[in-house]
């Protein structure tokens, strides 16, 4: 991705470009617009902001148009911030999804897509990325308003994200190529990569753009077609940037979209026959259906990247100032909805006690309100079914006594705004310290020796990420290949590259995405093997 680390982009990002005022300006704002909201003190906007960004595409995305659903219904997606209606979608279902299939397998049997040189798909995806580029500020308005999540953020970190990730993926198209083999005797033997065809997708709502690039950027860039699902929460974004790729030249029918529901629309994509490969991001309980259903059907390929329940180790030589920092960006970006959060931080007993009093100040000094207010770090929770549980968690936590320093409420009294909470003397078999909560929730654990805080952090059904922050270099070394994740973060914390391959081991998923590594997930290996008659060698 464009940044080293999220936070990075974030804080330099703030200093170097200015915001359009176009989209937030405009806006309708109360009258405590001025002031910074402060978890402990004050309610998130009562008059939330109005993006002055237009809302165009609601309809379903089949072979190059837009189009209503099937059945003609439509189902709302809601402003996180208040809970009301932003626009009424096409709500796809499974004729939707055959219909949807039916173009991509056409476009893929007989369009250009796949016939096309590399160099030429590598060039929409180019102009695709100028596109985005120059949307930039409303593409941003738009995730925020759907998500909740900071407009900062996705203005300054996401939506160029987004950019550099297909520009990425552009300069691979024309880099796949097989190999020459040796064979024992007089053949000739040689592999070609073909693409694997028609691509089922299915993306989650914690960051929708991004994860729209992570799974149609290597799947177009090998020269395959997509049906792209996207999660009910949050079908906005892919619309808009959907018509952007057919701006930039995307033939008919290779990308299409369908927004629904899992049990009817997700469903439908994952066991449909005609279906070459299912890719899905979401909870680790839901993708286990989805592979049951590609193994029920077709026995398609799936690539699974699911939840985490990640632990970010801090040593007992960390500087703890810049250790406090860093675990609490581990834990509470993006609202806390991240499936690689550091959401059980283990901390050596010698510094537990400084370590638990400044996580405590720096969690009540967090910024929450409304997302296109300048300055909030935290947004609302995505809708009120996440909301719920994670109160519910933050119940268990007070219950099983957990300390709880701060928050454990609600903020507000409209939308899905959360206090951020940090709990301590958190233990191992604590729902809490068991569970991905996906919400805006510390917990924070105390080892004694390195040997018993591997143990206890591998001691969960995941394996997505960790993170380890020491200045010892013996330690990290350590701790890196005894840590059984599929990401460890070294005095650093969610560094995105574009290059840097993410997955799980365990329950937290199966493939990689991103980097050279997502593109073996869309390409299938042939062997050419050749009779040669009398070789001059072999």
């Amino acid at each position: 991705m464009a940044a080293r680390r999220l936070s990075g982009v974030l804080s330099r990002s703030l200093s170097l470009r200015p915001l359009s005022s176009s989209i937030v300006s405009r806006g309708k704002r109360s009258n405590l617009e001025g002031e910074l909201r402060r978890f402990g003190t004050a309610a998130a906007f009562e008059q939330p902001i109005t993006p002055s960004v237009r809302i165009n595409y609601t309809q379903l995305l089949i072979d190059g148009k837009f189009v209503d659903s099937a059945s003609g219904k439509t189902f709302p997606t809601l402003d996180p911030r208040t809970g009301e209606v932003i626009a009424n979608v096409a709500e796809g279902d499974a004729e939707d999804i055959n219909r949807a299939v039916s173009a991509a397998r056409k476009a893929f049997d007989e369009g250009p897509w796949p016939k096309m040189s590399a160099y030429e798909r590598s060039c929409v995806l180019l102009r695709f990325a100028d596109l985005v580029e120059k949307h930039n500020d409303e593409i941003a308005a738009l995730e925020t308003w759907d998500n909740g999540k900071p407009y900062e953020q996705a203005a300054k970190a996401e939506v160029p994200m987004l950019t550099r990730l297909f520009r990425y993926y552009a300069g691979w198209a024309d880099k796949i190529h097989g190999l020459t083999v040796p064979a024992d005797g007089p053949y000739q033997v040689h592999t070609l990569h073909e693409p694997i065809g028609v691509a089922g997708q299915i993306i989650p709502w914690n960051f929708p753009l991004l994860m729209f690039a992570w799974k149609v950027g290597p799947a177009l860039a090998c020269g395959n077609t997509i049906v792209l699902k996207t999660a009910e929460q949050t079908p906005l974004t892919a619309l808009y940037v959907a018509q952007l790729l057919h701006e930039a030249g995307l033939p008919p029918g290779v990308l299409n979209i369908v927004s629904g529901f899992g049990p009817t629309a997700g469903a439908a994509l994952a066991s449909h026959m005609d279906v070459d490969k299912i890719a899905f991001t979401g909870s680790t309980e839901t993708g286990k259906i989805v592979q049951e259903l590609a193994a029920k059907s077709n026995l398609k390929p799936c690539t699974l990247e699911l939840g985490g329940k990640s632990p970010f180790i801090i040593c007992e030589d960390a500087d703890i100032d810049k250790a406090v920092e860093l675990a609490h960006f581990a834990l509470f970006f993006n609202q806390g909805q991240c499936c690689c959060a550091g959401s059980r931080t283990f901390v050596h007993e010698r510094v537990y006690d400084e370590f638990i009093e400044k996580s405590r100040a720096r969690a009540q000094r967090r910024t929450v309100g409304d997302p296109f207010q300048k300055g909030i770090e935290q947004g609302p929770q995505i809708d009120s079914e996440q909301f719920e549980k994670i109160l519910k968690y933050i119940k268990s936590g007070v219950e099983s006594n957990a300390t709880l320093e701060c928050g454990g409420d609600r903020l507000g009294s409209k939308g899905f705004y959360i206090q951020p909470t940090v709990f301590s003397n958190v233990q191992d078999d604590m729902l809490i310290a068991k569970d991905e909560i996906f919400g805006p929730v510390q917990s924070i654990l105390k080892f004694k020796e390195i040997d018993d805080v591997i143990k206890r952090a591998n001691a969960t059904r995941y394996g997505l990420a960790a993170g380890v922050f020491t200045k010892n270099l013996d330690t990290a070394n350590r701790l890196t290949r005894a840590l059984r994740a599929g990401t460890i973060w070294v005095n650093c914390f969610d560094v995105f590259d574009a290059a840097i391959p993410f997955g799980g081991y365990k329950m937290s998923g199966i493939g990689r995405e991103k980097g050279i590594y997502s593109l073996n997930n869309y390409l299938q290996v042939k062997a050419v093997v050749t009779a040669l008659k009398n070789p001059a060698w072999l």
